[in-house]
Order: C-alpha cells, then sequence, then structure tokens
C-alpha cells in the first residue's frame, strides 16, 4: 500500500438531494488527525479508470470510526461510486492537503463566517463543527441553484445560523452569494474574526475581493487533483505577488490566504 492509503468500507451511502450522495466509509483513516479542509482522493471500482478522484472530507467521527464524503454525480467514476454498495471496499488516500482551515487562532465566543456554494460545501461541515467544538460562533451562508439541490441543511443549522441564497429564488434570497453578502453581510469585515469559504470560481473571487485584507480570511480551491500529493502537477495556481511561482493546490493548498493567489 501507498503511504496515507487505506482501504476503507462502505457503511452506507444515500442519495440526500438530485445526484447529491452521502458516503459513509468505515476504517482506520477516522483516527488521524484530520485538519478541516483537507480531502480524499478515492480509488474508483473499475479497471478503466486509473486517476483517483478527490472529496473534501465532510464528517470525521472517530467514536464510530467513520469518515463522511459527499458528492455529486458528474461523470462516469463518481456514477459507478454511486451505485457501489454497502461492504464494498475502496482505497483510499488521505487525509491530503498541505494547508486546511487554520482554526487554532481563534478563541471561544469569537466569530466565523463561513461562505460555501454546491458541492464547495462538504469541507465546511467538518470545519463548522471544528470550530463550535472550540465555542467558536458560525455563521453559515451558502449557495444553491434552488431548494431542490439544498442538502445537510438540518446538519448545518444545528451546529449554527445558516443564511440561503439560490439563483431562482425557491428558497432564502434571489440572486447569488455575492449579493447576499452585499445585502445582509455588508459589515462582515469587521464583524468576524474569521472568514472561511470554499465554492466555485466566482463565489471565492466575490471572498477573495470582499475580505482581501482581512488578516484571518480563507479560501479553498476546488480542482481535479489526480494524485493528490503534488507529483504530478496537474493541479496549479499563480502566486499573486509574483505570477511566475505556480503552487501546488492539493500540497501548498487548497486552502489559501485571501489576496495570495491568483483566481
Amino acid at each position: 500500500m501507498l503511504p496515507l492509503e487505506w482501504l476503507l468500507t462502505i457503511q452506507d451511502q444515500t442519495e440526500i438531494a438530485p445526484g447529491i450522495f452521502e458516503l459513509r466509509l468505515s476504517g482506520d483513516l477516522a483516527q488521524e488527525k484530520v485538519q478541516s479542509g483537507q480531502f480524499v482522493d478515492v480509488k474508483i471500482p473499475s479497471d478503466a479508470l486509473l486517476l483517483r478522484r478527490p472529496f473534501g472530507i465532510a464528517n470525521v467521527d472517530a467514536a464510530h470510526n467513520t469518515i463522511t464524503l459527499l458528492y455529486r454525480t458528474v461523470g462516469e467514476g463518481t456514477q459507478i461510486l454511486s451505485e457501489c454498495s454497502q461492504g464494498t471496499e475502496l482505497s483510499v488516500l488521505g487525509p491530503l492537503g498541505g494547508h486546511g482551515y487554520p482554526i487554532d487562532q481563534l478563541k471561544p465566543h469569537q466569530k466565523a463566517l463561513i461562505i460555501g456554494g454546491g458541492t464547495g460545501i462538504p469541507p465546511l461541515h467538518e470545519l463548522s463543527r471544528q470550530l463550535v467544538a472550540k465555542g467558536v460562533q458560525v455563521q453559515h451562508v451558502f449557495g444553491f441553484a434552488n431548494q431542490e439541490s439544498i442538502f445537510y441543511q438540518a446538519e448545518f443549522e444545528k451546529l449554527g445560523p445558516t443564511a440561503y441564497a439560490t439563483n431562482d429564488g425557491s428558497y432564502g434570497y434571489k440572486g447569488h452569494v455575492g449579493l447576499l453578502l452585499d445585502e445582509q453581510f455588508a459589515d462582515a469585515a469587521t464583524t468576524y474574526d474569521a472568514i472561511y469559504a470554499c465554492g466555485p470560481k466566482g463565489l471565492l473571487m466575490a471572498v477573495d475581493n470582499r475580505f482581501s485584507a482581512h488578516p484571518n480570511a480563507y479560501i479553498s480551491l476546488e480542482e481535479r487533483m489526480a494524485c493528490g500529493v503534488g507529483a504530478c502537477y496537474a493541479c496549479v495556481t499563480k502566486l499573486k505577488v509574483d505570477p511566475t511561482i505556480q503552487l501546488k493546490i492539493c500540497d501548498d493548498g487548497p486552502v489559501f490566504k485571501t489576496n495570495e493567489v491568483l483566481l
């Protein structure tokens, strides 16, 4: 086996929204120290598919020896994964990511704003759990296409207040997350002690622009990370102060400070 490679067993798998699956895996990876924002690379059980698929870690339950992944079916690999039954063993590399979300600087009763969109939301659940465990007050701001596509609503609302934006206005604020931030969180830069975000490029650009000067504002980049360990240079981004310097998202990230990289 490779370093960081684990054989994990599917404990259960459920479609929790159209095309969105909650996958619970059991195995000793759950006993590792996982920094929120880190991810795993899963080998799809098909000889025709060589490249692993990266998934953010949505939940770690050491007491029950499980980790939870949330993913959307977007191609052949994730479709095959969604059809795997209970008891299937999967080869999983992890936890991967040289830099997750920094939380050690926060103290009890401080406030954190957590911003996400679509399939960028799963790793924010583990982040929120770890912050709440520290006594930090969390506020979530999430964007979805419509009400039908919303997932993990109860799980997030159990941790802290959650504001929603939907593109069609079928739930919460009508419009994208950037507009919701402008209208309801205009003073967030001074109100919150830390800002955390993960989601599509437009959302990350909005957060990067609004909180570029915040001392504790971070974004997690979404990218296809073929090897997950920094060997293949398939996932790179450029340093803003010197675009000739390329950073590997899987190894130097996936979490970066706002105003650190070019989006």
